[in-house]
């Protein structure tokens, strides 16, 4: 199915201004004419009094960034997409089979009376405005088999009404079928951090990929597999962001200590290569000036002293001896 697009005149006003001014002179020229004995008058004038609204039928009012598909006794005759006043075939009804649908997105229906508002004729149209979905956050385990929990929104807009009306049972929830299917797709994929061994890009080779570290290049191939499976609905998927991103609750407080530890087994590699290095230079220190003489084992000792001293956690305590080195 491809859209088709109306580009006839506007002309609902010309239309309303005709249909308004034959009611005026039906009604009176009812009695006129049947006074005189005109029957076929009078007929005219009352067919049209009984049947002139149908043609009222046929108006259509667009605003900036709407369409309406029409249909004609179901086969489908076009797609309005400008702006304006229009007069079409009064027979013709109009196709949204989204109207009425609430998502967790921008323009959708929240409440009961709009969405009773949602079954009118003006909810048949068709918003052809970028629009924001913002599905439920989703438990998905990585490649590492870890549970966490992930939420995406998807910035989208109807670029085809034909394939969207028609295609598709329900453009909104099938879109938010696919979002959460490439979501899980991809994640699968990656490990929520950094991880080795892991190859995340199909070439064989183990990279540093994850989801919270390369959470653009993730955004960018969601965008690529939701737009994958979205183009027979005419919709085009310009952008998909991660707005949540966290360990499932419950492993959330094991791995928060599994990064504690890294970072503690980190930051005491960092002292203890400082504190090598200064053992190393006080040595050589005594050793350029000539300070004092030590064996092997006072060295040793000394090492030890220092390391204690640069390495520990809380601050020495400090023991004078005043009498010999020896």
């Amino acid at each position: 199915m491809k859209e088709k697009l109306l580009t006839s005149k506007k002309n609902g006003m010309l239309v309303l201004l005709l249909s308004i001014i034959l009611y005026v002179i039906a009604i009176p020229g009812t009695g006129i004419s049947a006074a005189l004995g005109l029957i076929p008058v009078t007929i005219l004038c009352v067919l049209y009094i009984c049947l002139g609204w149908i043609l009222w039928c046929g108006l259509k009012i667009l605003k900036p960034q709407e369409a309406l598909v029409l249909t004609l006794f179901g086969k489908y005759v076009g797609t309005l997409k400008e702006e304006g006043f229009y007069f079409v075939n009064p027979f013709c009804s109009a196709v949204n089979p989204a109207a009425g649908t609430s998502l967790n997105q921008s323009g959708d229906v929240k409440d009961k009376s709009e969405a009773l508002q949602a079954q009118s004729f003006y909810s048949k149209k068709m918003s052809l405005k970028i629009m924001t979905l913002n599905n439920s956050r989703q438990k998905i385990n990585d490649c590492l088999g870890n549970p966490i929990e992930i939420g995406i929104a998807v910035t989208w807009r109807i670029v085809d009404t034909a394939k969207a009306a028609f295609n598709v049972d329900n453009y909104k929830e099938f879109l938010s079928l696919q979002c959460d299917s490439a979501l899980r797709n991809i994640v699968r994929i990656y490990p929520y951090d950094v991880a080795p061994g892991v190859d995340t890009t199909g070439d064989g080779v183990a990279d540093e990929g994850s989801l919270r570290g390369s959470s653009e290049t993730v955004a960018k191939r969601i965008k690529e597999e939701i737009q994958s499976r979205v183009n027979e609905a005419g919709i085009e998927v310009i952008e998909a962001r991660i707005t949540y991103l966290a360990y499932a609750t419950e492993i959330a407080s094991v791995m928060l200590q599994r990064q504690q530890a890294s970072a503690i087994i980190d930051a005491r590699k960092m002292i203890v290569d400082g504190a090598v290095g200064m053992v190393e230079m006080a040595l050589e220190r005594l050793n350029e000036k000539d300070i004092v003489n030590l064996d092997e084992e006072r060295k040793a000792a000394m090492v030890s002293n220092l390391l204690v001293v640069l390495c520990g956690n809380k601050d020495a305590q400090p023991v004078v001896n005043s009498g010999s080195l020896y």
